[in-house]
């Protein structure tokens, strides 16, 4: 099994920045590939950015330049920094493993989840 803690989520005024982090625990390796998705009540759970084993990142248009993938894989941590935050960027945020190593951007493309931590962007 593998566990996955995300944290650093919190209140930030719009145009601010803050860094998600995601530990994770069990039976993982540095091929597995890592993702972040995020989710807003009443909506899907929508994709935000991901990175394969090799290290190649993929980004949702909407935070494309804004957003920055990084992982590291000693500390087995996935990091999603995000800047120029906008109250469209309100949800809450997942982090997600992939055992296939691929950095997919469908839900269904990975297989371990963690609970979520609450990103608020205030205008």
């Amino acid at each position: 099994q593998v566990q996955l803690v995300e944290s650093g989520g919190g209140l930030v005024q719009a145009g601010g920045s803050l860094r998600l982090s995601c530990a994770a625990s069990g039976r993982t390796s540095s091929v597995n590939g890592l993702g972040w998705f995020r989710q807003v009540p009443g909506k899907e759970r929508e994709f935000v950015s991901s990175i394969s084993w090799a290290r190649n990142t993929y980004y949702a248009d909407s935070v494309k330049g804004r957003f920055t993938i990084s992982r590291d894989n000693d500390k087995k941590t996935v990091y999603l920094q995000m800047n120029s935050l906008k109250p469209e960027d309100t949800a809450v945020y997942y982090c997600a493993l992939s055992t296939s190593g691929a950095g997919g951007t469908r839900t269904w493309e990975f297989d371990y989840w963690g609970q979520g931590t609450q990103v608020t962007v205030a205008s």
